[in-house]
């Protein structure tokens, strides 16, 4: 059996990148539902409907876990799918505790850069004010990084301006750690570390979740020795058009190249 991935496009395959680290051996299928993307900007039971519709395809490909690698889709369906399927289902929200926790003693910041819909969430709301009792934490949507990812743009000349209009009304220097609270960030962080200085830390919640997955499935005794093939649909459509395999593969090979910048939780 299969491990799945979702996202609402190709965010998701930073989380799967740090699974192919831990889990080589599996096989997976990485779904994701580029018919709608982006979600965080749509209303929240629209894309409810959206989720739920994805992981009902994956849930009849016979995954035996699943992995929702979208911070927006775990903070607004990740207990209600728990409830409805007996596999086991991993979300992904923003890394604020080990920030807060690194930060607190250092009079510095923490910046949580996401989607707006993860930031209005309740979930996220809850979660700033169970830990941050210092109140360092702030917050910043960046839609823009959603869809430069999912246009394939990731060049700096693209992307610095765009950061450094919506980071223009911050003091970058009072801040220790970025909290990369969307998972199509990671492919961004060469160009976001160029804007903070030097010492700042940028904390991604994928390691944390790719360690927790690999946990559960040792204490299921559901190890494979698979080949780490991967699967790809974009919105119930199995990808087979060689030029979207080969972005993908470019994908994780760029992935490999920046992964060593950013701290795991």
């Amino acid at each position: 059996m299969k491990i799945g991935f979702f996202d609402s496009g190709i965010g998701g395959m930073t989380v799967l990148h740090q699974a192919l680290r831990f889990l080589p051996n599996e096989d997976y299928i990485f779904y994701a539902d580029t018919s709608h993307v982006p979600y965080g900007e749509k209303p929240k039971e629209e894309v409810r409907e959206y989720i739920f519709n994805a992981v009902d395809f994956m849930a009849n490909q016979g995954i035996k876990a699943l992995v929702i690698a979208c911070n927006t889709a775990t903070s607004i369906a990740v207990d209600d799918l728990r409830q409805k399927y007996d596999f086991p289902i991993l979300g992904i929200e923003p890394a604020v505790k080990p920030a807060v926790q690194s930060c607190g003693g250092k009079r510095k910041k923490v910046l949580v850069l996401a989607t707006n819909l993860t930031l209005r969430e309740e979930k996220f709301h809850n979660l700033v004010k169970s830990i941050d009792h210092q109140d360092i934490v702030e917050s910043l949507p960046l839609p823009g990084l959603v869809e430069f990812a999912e246009n394939f743009e990731f060049r700096e000349e693209k992307v610095l301006p765009y950061l450094k209009e919506k980071l223009s009304s911050f003091d970058l220097k009072k801040f220790g750690t970025i909290v990369l609270g969307c998972t199509h960030f990671p492919y961004f962080e060469k160009s976001i570390k160029k804007i903070f200085p030097e010492e700042v830390d940028i904390i991604s919640g994928s390691i944390g979740t790719a360690k927790n997955l690999k946990r559960i499935l040792e204490a299921r005794n559901q190890i494979n020795d698979g080949t780490g093939e991967i699967l790809f649909f974009k919105s119930g459509s199995k990808v087979e058009d060689i030029e979207t395999l080969s972005n993908y593969n470019e994908l994780l090979i760029m992935l490999d190249s920046i992964s060593s910048l950013t701290t795991g939780v």
